[in-house]
């Protein structure tokens, strides 16, 4: 009997020995894993495949932008005119040298006032290290420096044009080596809403100070990209899905009768003497003229650019 008891006692009995912890992890399986994701970012769901494809489709019809073209080089712009007349247009000079007991005119109290007023570095310096910076030019004691500019890559205009929903309006100039045409194309492309211009790394004009002034302030907000070969990179933009259009006086196409304005367009302008040059007018896929019935033989390519521009704004309206 006594042991019965005892094995009914052993039975019944709630004391417990030690056990092993499960370290959390019966708590961590109790919590939670946040909300379904939709259908849409679940892998494997239809979809989610769905969407997929669509991403792809669309980065198959425009290539992801290449950040970080090339640079230009450190300009300075020279005399007491010159000075005034580029930080009254906008050119994005850094910092402005004076020479040390320069006299005091209107002039560089303009310059001192408008270097004041849009945060430039104001240096002092004896006339003999303004000499050595120039290389003996008449600087008049105003020297200001502009800094290299930030070329675009080519194919930055065609995305960023395809990323907001557009079709790019680009001008692509093949052997404009003036550069007030620089910017006066720039100029035109910012107020007919075009993307950018292109122009070849070399045998042609760059974004000098010159171009800057020309262009009254919009290459602040154009882009200009530098191509190491325009041929490839028209071609470039074919693939792109643009189409390339070369203006020339023996054009197959006169400019009223151009159907592809309204689309994804690459104008591409020649020198006002030789024209487009024989590599880019072979890739171009039209060759237009436009009709002057004035007689003249040809037209620069800031003006010629202009033409061409307002036309496509118009059809795009």
């Amino acid at each position: 009997m006594a042991g019965n008891s005892q094995r009914r006692n052993r039975r019944t009995s709630n004391k417990k020995g030690a056990q092993v912890g499960s370290g959390g992890k019966r708590r961590r399986s109790l919590e939670g894993k946040g909300p379904t994701p939709p259908a849409s970012a679940r892998k494997g769901h239809v979809k989610n495949r769905i969407a997929n494809a669509k991403s792809k489709q669309a980065e198959s019809r425009r290539p992801a932008p290449r950040r970080g073209g090339a640079k230009g080089t450190a300009e300075l712009v020279v005399g007491r005119n010159p000075v005034v007349e580029a930080l009254r247009e906008g050119v994005p000079a850094t910092t402005l040298y004076v020479q040390q007991f320069i006299d005091n005119d209107e002039r560089v109290r303009e310059a001192l006032q408008l270097a004041n007023e849009l945060g430039l570095n104001l240096l002092e310096a004896p006339r003999a290290e303004l000499d050595r910076m120039t290389n003996g030019l008449n600087h008049q004691g105003l020297v200001a420096q502009i800094p290299p500019y930030e070329y675009a890559h080519p194919e930055d205009l065609s995305a960023a044009a395809f990323d907001d929903g557009e079709d790019p309006l680009i001008v692509a100039l093949d052997g404009v080596t003036d550069p007030r045409n620089l910017g006066a194309v720039v100029r035109s492309v910012s107020a007919f809403g075009g993307h950018g211009v292109v122009v070849p790394e070399r045998r042609a004009a760059g974004m000098t100070a010159g171009a800057w002034k020309t262009s009254a302030g919009t290459a602040a907000r154009t882009p200009v990209a530098r191509a190491t070969n325009l041929t490839r990179a028209l071609e470039s933009y074919q693939k792109a899905g643009l189409t390339v259009v070369g203006l020339a006086a023996d054009g197959d196409v006169e400019l009223q009768d151009l159907e592809v304005l309204d689309g994804p367009v690459v104008i591409v302008v020649g020198s006002e003497g030789k024209g487009l040059s024989r590599l880019v007018g072979e890739t171009c896929d039209l060759r237009v003229r436009i009709p002057m019935p004035g007689g003249a033989e040809s037209l620069n390519a800031g003006v010629a650019a202009g033409v061409v521009l307002w036309e496509a704004a118009r059809r795009r309206g």
